[in-house]
């Protein structure tokens, strides 16, 4: 593909060398470059992209997009000794090869130029993004579920896993980089994918991973305190989530939940149809629960009565927001309400294993204050009578203001509780338990046991349950690592619930 073209719409600053050469590739990672290859020195949140920018070019790459001048000429003054004729001779000529972009934003440019270099491929899919603090993952998998059921193509890309249709693609990220992000796309257009299902970060909103991309619907799930270590303050949050409303073209969906007091605040600005969902007001689309147990509930949507086997008041927002995204991406109600009721879990969300002495133990992927008193609530709600164990930890280097909050909800509404390591990183697991533990009141440090040993604290959690208690893993869900240090360990709680059930 030709420079010039795939600097469409990008905001450039200066080029210097010619802008009609081939470009064949694309990339942010100097280890990808190659021969033809258009190396975008990225300014990242824990790198400088420009600190590569020789290795790019000894890597044979054609064309570079940068921010900063001078660590653009002190890059390019590596390329080889000044004080060795032929090696000089040689660096004159790789730079003069060159074509160097100045752009003022390298982030901005990325998306844009990744959405020029493959076709502007989320124009040619139903594109449906979610975001919101918790529920993504959910909602996304379930709606590609529900449309793959249907019998079209989907993508999705999410937490858990990226799909290109039938096939599996790891993920590192809630949301990709826009290289990424643009090439799975692609590669669904080219295998005839005709929807893509996509969680949206508000990290990944700040970053720019999805300027340029062309939304059809997108969803608000709920608000609640979560990564603050990163934006700092809640109102810096709730910005980010919002500049996705506010970028919607006219012709998009804005899909809101009206039972969050963000809700309405999300589409103030927006240009797109905003259409409303509530599980307890008057809205576009509302639902209600008629009952519900561990193994599903019954709901009343639109209604019109169906039976899901998910369960939890959290997870009838979720399917009310997929039974509405679901019509107003061309599903019939009838499609609509016979798929939900086909539906599973997604991997790690109220995902329950049962076993010796009637125990019913719950992994979820849990690791906010809000997420954590959903599924407590829920978990309360169905377990009745029977003794409620609670058992999660807290994430290192990450918002610790969460921290001594999820204790205070542990308390609220756990019989018993067991305090422990999560993915503690580079702090100490003490550390972040003590954090913790100033969230619980005297009568609530009475019912709580502190092991820092994850697998441990399951063994003993379950060993001392009483029989038919419901115990709930909080935190890992879907993870089958934990992190500690910087050493990623194999760690799978329902390998490890199913091993300890064999020695009960």
């Amino acid at each position: 593909m030709i420079l010039r073209d795939i600097l469409e719409n990008v905001a450039v600053l200066a080029i210097r060398g010619r802008d009609d050469v081939g470009i064949g590739s694309v990339c942010r990672d100097s280890r990808a470059a190659g021969r033809g290859s258009l190396f975008i020195a990225e300014r990242g949140f824990a790198s400088d992209g420009h600190n590569f920018i020789c290795a790019a070019v000894q890597n044979g790459a054609q064309a570079i997009v940068y921010e900063d001048e001078l660590a653009l000429a002190a890059q390019l003054a590596k390329i080889s000794p000044a004080n060795d004729l032929e090696a000089k001779s040689g660096r004159i000529e790789a730079i003069e090869r060159l074509t160097l972009v100045k752009v003022a934003d390298t982030r901005v440019a990325e998306a844009l130029i990744a959405d020029n270099f493959h076709g502007h491929p989320s124009r040619k899919l139903t594109l449906v993004g979610i975001t919101g603090t918790n529920g993504k993952t959910t909602t996304v998998t379930l709606l590609y579920h529900l449309f793959m059921g249907l019998g079209y193509n989907c993508g999705l890309l999410s937490t858990i896993a990226n799909y290109v249709g039938p096939r599996r693609l790891e993920t590192a990220n809630t949301t990709a980089d826009p290289i990424t992000i643009n090439s799975l796309m692609a590669s669904m257009v080219d295998e005839g994918c005709e929807y893509c299902f996509m969680e949206v970060s508000s990290i990944g909103v700040q970053q720019e991973r999805i300027r340029g991309l062309e939304f059809k619907i997108a969803i608000f799930s709920n608000l609640t305190h979560d990564h603050l270590d990163y934006h700092k303050t809640f109102a810096e949050y709730l910005r980010c989530k919002k500049l996705f409303f506010d970028n919607l073209p006219r012709t998009a969906y804005a899909v809101i939940n009206i039972d969050d007091k963000n809700g309405r605040v999300m589409v103030q600005n927006t240009k797109a149809t905003v259409v409303t969902y509530s599980c307890r007001s008057m809205a576009d689309h509302s639902c209600r629960i008629l009952e519900q147990g561990f193994d599903g509930m019954q709901l009343r949507i639109d209604g019109h009565d169906v039976w899901t086997r998910l369960t939890g008041r959290h997870n009838a927002y979720n399917l009310l927001a997929i039974y509405t995204a679901a019509i107003l991406a061309g599903a019939s109600e009838e499609e609509a309400l016979v798929s939900l009721s086909k539906l599973e879990a997604a991997p790690g969300r109220l995902e329950t294993i049962r076993g010796a002495r009637d125990l019913s133990v719950v992994i979820d992927y849990a690791h906010t204050p809000d997420a954590l008193e959903n599924v407590l609530k829920t978990l309360r709600e169905v377990a009745g009578g029977r003794t409620l164990v609670c058992l999660f930890g807290c994430g290192g280097d990450r918002d610790r203001t969460k921290r001594p909050e999820m204790a205070a909800i542990a308390e609220k509404y756990a019989d018993r509780i067991f305090v422990t390591s999560d993915n503690s990183r580079t702090e100490r697991t003490e550390d972040i338990m003590e954090d913790i533990k100033a969230g619980f009141s005297p009568a609530g440090l009475s019912k709580t046991v502190f092991i820092a040993d994850r697998k441990e604290a399951i063994r003993t959690a379950m060993m001392l349950s009483p029989e038919g208690s419901a115990i709930l893993l909080a935190g890992k869900g879907h993870e089958n690592y934990q992190i500690i240090g910087t050493e990623k360990r194999h760690f799978d709680e329902k390998e490890i619930v199913q091993e300890i059930f064999k020695t009960l």
